[in-house]
């Protein structure tokens, strides 16, 4: 199974205008992509390992490997394009 990953920050304007836009992905393809949210000041070890240099940052991940990336807000079609390149 797929996973999505939102590298994030609560202090990130652009963050909270693509959490919901996260959220509404994770119930649309339940069961097809796992959804996660990774808040960026509390893991900097794992942003870091994945190169994430600006937030928002979408990567998508397939066993264990990044298969696609997105970097800031670039709304909801951007993102389910992404999932749907599986």
């Amino acid at each position: 199974m797929a996973v999505l990953v939102d590298f994030w920050a609560p202090w990130c304007g652009p963050c909270q205008m693509v959490g919901p836009v996260i959220e509404e992905l994770a119930k649309e393809n339940e069961g097809k992509v796992k959804v996660g949210k990774l808040n960026v000041d509390e893991n900097p070890q794992t942003a870091a390992k994945y190169g994430v240099m600006s937030i928002p940052t979408v990567i998508l991940f397939k066993e264990g490997k990044e298969v696609g990336r997105k970097i800031g807000f670039e709304g909801k079609e951007s993102l389910v394009k992404l999932i749907l390149g599986l």
